[in-house]
């Protein structure tokens, strides 16, 4: 079977409407569905993102107080008294006071210096604040040093500005700041001109936020030993004992509340278990992942009926030019094989075009939206995708054409 391209180039140049039309139709397509299967991609695997902490067993609770005229000293006195009540409770294995927690969805986060003097910063890492229960109470692994000392920790009142001399941080953050892997020991900047020596690292652990512009410092954290005695509020992170998160969270808020009744926590967010915070931190992800896969099947289909509906047009106007070929000794597979590869010439032009949009358009997004440089495999992915599925709406039109019989044909006007 040999196939001439040259008459099939001049019946596409007869037809130099439609054929533009359905080259661009898939140039867009091809253009849209690589970047939408980049962000589909990427939001799919933010929802898999390990936290670090131990999901199944771990709750919070945001807790604020309603009598606002207290000091620090009372605050933290308070506090502790919450604390030392939580840790008593039955199905409770230990709790801690924190300004944040992982995916939270914002929070404290800091620039990072090597030296006080340093303008550019070495990265961006997020803050976490606790006491000696902090990595227990989230189930963090410590891969290497120590946990902080009950001496260690400090009281932080609201607003005070307090750069602890110790800090533990994650390996990421470890690999960022001393890439020979020493980390230990070492000291860095994330406020004022006070510094912190590393005293032990944990892997993993994420940050509080899951912004796009956070890939970037994806992992990299930060736990600085202080009590956040915030007289707004401040949040309680619980660690049920293996099987009883149920029984925790339910006693936990009647041991604060016969602590102390001048506090307010929330009937409806204000007792959270992490697949209730990953599921809200995530739902924009989601919901994004979702669309993207909507509007890819959405293209993929009205780009496939196009090329359907115009090679359909196609066969009926030659009719006529089908049946004399035929008749002239043109067997059914010929047919099919012209209209397969004017199909794939079509096709072709359109995915060359659309590769270069689908770099522009990436491109476009990642100086407008700070997003991540996509991998040509997405591309190759695209152009593979696109170029099958023209071949494959093309070929029920071509089977019809290729059935029109020589007498039928030369009969049609």
């Amino acid at each position: 079977m040999h196939i001439q391209i040259r008459p099939i180039l001049a019946a596409l140049r007869r037809h130099k409407a439609g054929t533009l039309l359905i080259a661009l139709q898939i140039a867009l397509t091809l253009a849209i569905v690589c970047n939408a299967l980049f962000i589909i991609h990427q939001r799919l695997a933010n929802l898999s993102a390990a936290s670090g902490v131990d999901e199944a067993n771990v709750f919070v609770i945001a807790n604020m107080w309603a009598d606002l005229d207290r000091s620090t000293e009372q605050v933290d006195a308070q506090v502790r008294a919450d604390l030392l009540a939580l840790r008593q409770l039955p199905a409770v294995r230990n709790a801690t006071p924190a300004s944040g927690y992982p995916l939270r969805g914002g929070g404290w986060d800091n620039f990072v210096t090597m030296t006080p003097e340093q303008v550019k910063p070495t990265t961006d890492a997020a803050v976490y604040t606790g006491d000696e229960h902090f990595l227990d109470t989230l189930g963090l692994k410590l891969v290497a040093g120590r946990n902080f000392r009950p001496d260690e920790v400090m009281v932080m009142g609201t607003q005070q500005a307090i750069t602890p001399p110790t800090a533990i941080v994650s390996q990421a953050l470890a690999d960022r700041l001393f890439p020979d892997g020493n980390a230990l020991g070492k000291s860095f900047y994330a406020m004022g001109t006070a510094p912190s020596t590393i005293v032990g690292i944990v892997d993993p652990l994420h940050r509080q936020g899951v912004d796009q512009w956070s890939n970037g410092y994806a992992g990299q954290a930060l736990i600085w030993p202080l009590r956040a005695d915030d007289e707004r509020g401040i949040y309680y992170i619980v660690r049920a004992k293996p099987g009883q998160l149920a029984d925790a969270m339910r006693e936990a808020p009647k041991a604060l509340y016969a602590q102390n009744r001048l506090r307010i926590i929330d009937p409806v967010d204000g007792i959270q278990d992490y697949a209730t915070i990953r599921h809200k931190v995530y739902d924009r992800d989601r919901g994004m992942a979702i669309l993207m896969s909507v509007i890819s099947v959405v293209l993929l289909a009205i780009t496939a009926a196009g090329i359907v509906g115009l090679t359909s047009f196609w066969v009926g106007q030659r009719r006529k030019q089908i049946g004399v070929r035929r008749a002239l000794g043109a067997r059914q597979r010929d047919i099919l094989a012209y209209f397969l590869t004017e199909n794939f010439l079509i096709s072709a032009t359109g995915v060359v075009l659309g590769a270069v949009l689908a770099v522009a358009f990436n491109l476009w997004t990642v100086t407008r939206f700070e997003m991540s440089h996509m991998s040509m495999a997405y591309v190759g992915i695209g152009v593979v995708a696109l170029l099958l599925l023209g071949q494959g709406a093309v070929l029920a039109p071509a089977l019809r054409a290729s059935r029109v019989s020589p007498v039928e044909a030369t009969r049609s006007v």
